[in-house]
Parts: structure tokens; sequence; C-alpha cells
């Protein structure tokens, strides 16, 4: 018997929404949607979410959670990542959720996040385990290598947010913030990759927006069409092409790509390049970017 729920991804950059009927392992999409709200913004400075990201996010809720109500959802989960869960007034945010949902944000370790991604990435791979997936968010990058199942995961604080605020203050950066960027990223990569045996993986798979922008950008795409990225293959050297074309546009230029969300230009970059740095750094010549991820293992997850 099916069961009709809402899963809500918060993560430093977007809130996301699926509401999906869940038959076994099958999921049919009732309706996806994504917010640009920045809820991060100006934590890795200042270690507290600022009351207009927070405001930015309650309307976003808003308006799911009318939808939640008009579509007879019978469960809602919503999963907080990486900017509530270093943030030094999380409580307020959490006071702000259940008083629009209703429910308790599950403010989420980088663990349980990274096997969520996990769980809502590999299904329905053909492609040959184990597995190295990362999820590149706003604030951090989980990367967890498995087959059927998890075996290690780890959470490093590099994302497209915190690396661009960090250090890409340019527009366009300049080839000193490049290079401390990617020293940055190196690092955390390497021992990510350490921790999770990453370099004894098969097949790499990447989720989230800068994946699979970046996959429609070296697929040439000219809208963004969903259906042909979700596991499809971008070959190394075309990443890294579309690395350094975004990193050498300004933020203006970024924008007027077809298949660019506005809210994600100005951080694309940083997403770019830490995307590039994995494959590189875990020794793989091409990436499979899925468009299933933590929502899809969040939304799973409540019709067990």
């Amino acid at each position: 018997m099916s069961a009709r729920v809402a899963a809500i991804d918060c993560g430093t950059n977007a809130i996301r929404l699926l509401i999906a009927d869940i038959d076994g392992d099958r999921l049919t999409d009732v309706s996806r949607r994504m917010e640009i709200v920045r809820l991060g913004e100006g934590v890795d400075r200042t270690g507290m979410l600022a009351p207009a990201a927070i405001e930015r996010t309650r309307q976003a809720l808003l308006g799911y959670a009318a939808e939640i109500a008009e579509l007879g959802v019978t469960r809602v989960r919503m999963c907080a990542t990486s900017a509530s869960r270093d943030a030094s007034n999380a409580q307020d945010f959490r006071d702000m959720v259940r008083g629009v949902l209703g429910v308790d944000p599950e403010v989420i370790t980088g663990e349980q996040e990274a096997q969520l991604s996990f769980d809502g990435a590999v299904r329905g791979l053909r492609a040959d385990g184990p597995y190295l997936v990362f999820d590149l968010g706003g604030g951090s990058t989980e990367f967890v290598t498995g087959t059927t199942g998890v075996e290690r995961a780890i959470s490093m604080d590099i994302g497209c947010v915190r690396m661009t605020e960090r250090h890409l203050h340019g527009d366009p950066p300049t080839a000193a913030e490049l290079a401390a960027a990617e020293a940055d990223i190196i690092e955390a990569v390497d021992t990510a990759l350490a921790a999770v045996n990453g370099r004894e993986a098969r097949t790499l798979v990447g989720l989230a927006g800068t994946v699979t922008t970046v996959a429609a950008l070296a697929h040439d795409l000219e809208v963004y069409d969903s259906a042909r990225i979700h596991h499809s293959r971008a070959d190394a050297p075309a990443v890294a092409r579309v690395t350094a074309e975004l990193l050498a546009m300004t933020v203006a230029e970024r924008l007027a790509l077809p298949v660019m969300h506005p809210g994600r230009a100005d951080v694309i970059g940083a997403g770019a390049l830490i995307m590039k740095l994995i494959i590189e750094r875990s020794g793989h010549d091409f990436v499979i970017a899925s468009e299933h991820d933590i929502l899809d293992g969040i939304a799973f997850g409540l019709a067990v």
C-alpha cells in the first residue's frame, strides 16, 4: 500500500521539497520544489544564522506547508543540515520551523546526512560498486562509500557557499584567491578520501545542484533537463573545462547561462572547483550525476 509523504531538505544554500507516493522500493514524484534561501549566509564568519536568512526560509516553508496540506500528505519529515547545525542561534530556527510546519526539524549530523544521500543516490543506479558518493552542499560536502549500504562516511566543511565566502571575493576571482581555495579544498578532500577509502571505489557519484548544473553545462544542454541529467556521465576533461570557464566569468555572465538557477550563479564557481578536485584526487575518469539524493532518502525513510 502506497503512502504519500513530504520530505524537506534545508541546507546552507537551498531548501527543497519532495512530495512523493512511496510503494515499497518505488518512489513516484508528486511535486519537487526548490528555493534558494541562503540560510547559511555569513555563518562561517559570524557563527550565527542571520535573521533575514531565517525569514527567507520561513517564507519558503509557508509555501511548502500550503502545498503539503493541499496534496493530502500523511507524513512530513524535515532535515536541516550544515548551517543550522553550526549556528549559535539554531534554536530560533527550530522554533520557526515548528511554528510553520507543526513538526520539529531534525538537525542531522554529517554522517546521518551522508547515509540519507547514499540511500537516495544509489537506488536504481546501474553501475558497479563499491560507490563513492559525494553530496556537495553549500556549507559542507559528505563523502560516503559502500555497495548495498553505507560502509564509511565523513562530512567535511567545504561547500560552495562556505568556500566562496572564505576565498572567492573577486568577480571573477583572482589567481591568488583560486590558489587559496584550491589548497583548502585539496586538504579536505584528501582527508575525506583517506577516511572512507574513496580511491578504492569503482564508481563516483555526485549529488546536489552544483553537480547537476555542471553536468548540464558539460553536456552543452540549452535548457535544464533533469531526465537527461539523472545518471548521466560527465567526463573529467569536460568538468575541468566547465570549471575553468565558470571561474573566468563574472556573476552576470554566469546568470546568462540558460541552465543556471539565479540563486546559484554567485557560488557555482567554488562548487565546480570542489567537484573537479574530488574527481581528480579520487583518480576517477568521470562522475555520474544523480538527481536523486538526500530528499529521496528522507522520503524512503518515512515509508518504513
